[in-house]
Formats: structure tokens, C-alpha cells, sequence
């Protein structure tokens, strides 16, 4: 039997039932931190069904702190907005070139937006951006005229928040080099969006179980009286 590490230790000592509060799951993630700056992540484990379109949970969200990350984002613009959308930081901006580029399967990027005309040019790569979550979507934002906002959006903290098939909502809220305010303020505002989010289908309990992790640290249940309407 392999032996364990002093931190495999104490991670194994740790209560696997008790819920946390904020405060305390930081406090313990930061005890038990490796030596590089670890992604604070929040998993939402939600009453739903994402089968049934009426149970489908799914959104943008800015949190208020950033997320610690340089996102990548390609933008498909001609014309000013194309200017527009260089001028906002965007990391790759083009049209037929661009789509092109991702035929041949340089798909390195975070978030792709597209401007309401270039939709017929974006279509063509259905599926290949569609199983990555990067199709631009009106109801997301990711299809929009003002790809200035759009770029600085998800360039300063817009995250998009999905279930996944078992119900849950996996996103990263920051690092743990962040304030523990900071990381509160991100973890408010992404439960926040996703109780606001709640679908018409769903049915009894919506919002089941909510953890704290890091990349390399526990799972910690987070009690749900800290989340807002759960």
C-alpha cells in the first residue's frame, strides 16, 4: 500500500459530513493549499433533469472578483466591429479566415463570440464548437451587435455556468491566493445566478448540495443556508 503524504493525511482526517460555512471552507482549502495558486471551485448539485429542455439550467454570470485566469476569446466581426472587438482586447478576431483556422482545429479558445450577421459563417462550425460549450448563443450574449461589451465582459470576470447530465454545475470562483471577501463575493454571485436560473420544470428540492474545493485540495459541503433562496 502506497504511503500517504503529511497533506494526504490530513485530508484524510477531515470530517467528510460537516457542513461548512464560506468562511470556514476557505479557511480549510487555504490549510490544506499545494504549492502553486489552486482554482477555487463550486459544484452545485441541482433537483434537475437537463434531458428535459424545461429542466435545462444554463447562464452568464460576472463575478465581481474576476476569475483569476486570462480567458481566450475569438470573435467573429467584419468591419468596425471587427475594429471594435480588437480594440477590446479580443485574442483572435475574423470571419471566413477565422472559421477556417478552426476547420483545421486550432479551437484554443474560451469563449467565441460572433456579431448577429456572421451567424451564417459560424453555423458551418456547429459541431465542432457545440460539444466544447462555444457555440455563440443569443440568449447568452455571445451573439450580439456590441462585441466591444461582449469582449470586455468575458475578458473581466463573465463566466457561463452549465449543468452537466448528473445535475450538477461545475465553475471555477477565483484562486486561493484571492481575499477570502473576494472569493465570497464570487461565490454569492454565482449561486445567486443560479437559483435565479431555475428552470420551470423543476420539481422538489432545486438546489441539493453545494462544495467547495480547490484543484488540488478536499471537498468541502458548504451548509445551505449560504446560498440565497436555496
Amino acid at each position: 500500500m502506497a504511503k500517504q503524504t503529511k497533506k494526504q493525511k490530513a485530508v484524510s482526517q477531515l470530517d467528510t459530513e460537516k457542513l461548512y460555512t464560506v468562511d470556514e471552507a476557505i479557511a480549510t482549502l487555504r490549510e490544506h493549499k499545494a504549492k502553486f495558486d489552486e482554482t477555487v471551485e463550486l459544484a452545485i448539485n441541482l433537483g434537475v433533469d437537463p434531458r428535459h429542455a424545461d429542466q435545462m439550467v444554463r447562464g452568464m454570470v460576472s463575478l465581481p472578483s474576476g476569475t483569476g485566469k486570462d480567458v481566450k476569446v475569438a470573435v467573429f466581426a467584419r468591419g468596425d466591429n471587427a475594429e471594435k472587438a480588437t480594440a477590446a482586447g479580443a485574442d483572435k478576431v475574423g470571419a471566413e479566415d477565422l472559421m477556417e483556422e478552426m476547420q483545421n482545429g486550432n479551437l484554443d479558445y474560451d469563449r467565441v463570440i460572433a456579431t448577429p450577421d456572421m451567424m451564417g459563417v459560424v453555423g458551418r462550425l456547429g459541431k465542432l464548437l457545440g460539444p466544447k460549450g462555444l457555440m455563440p448563443n443569443p440568449k447568452l450574449g455571445t451573439v450580439t451587435p456590441n462585441v466591444e461589451q461582449a469582449v470586455k465582459d468575458a475578458k473581466g470576470g463573465q463566466v457561463e455556468f452549465r449543468v452537466e447530465k448528473m445535475g450538477i454545475i461545475h465553475s471555477g470562483i477565483g484562486k486561493l491566493s484571492f481575499k477570502d471577501e473576494d472569493l465570497k463575493a464570487n461565490f454569492k454571485a454565482l449561486t445567486d445566478a443560479v437559483v435565479k436560473a431555475k428552470p420551470s420544470g423543476a420539481k422538489g428540492k432545486y438546489v441539493k448540495k453545494v462544495s467547495l474545493t480547490s484543484t488540488m485540495g478536499p471537498g468541502l459541503k458548504v451548509d445551505l443556508a449560504e446560498v440565497e433562496g436555496a
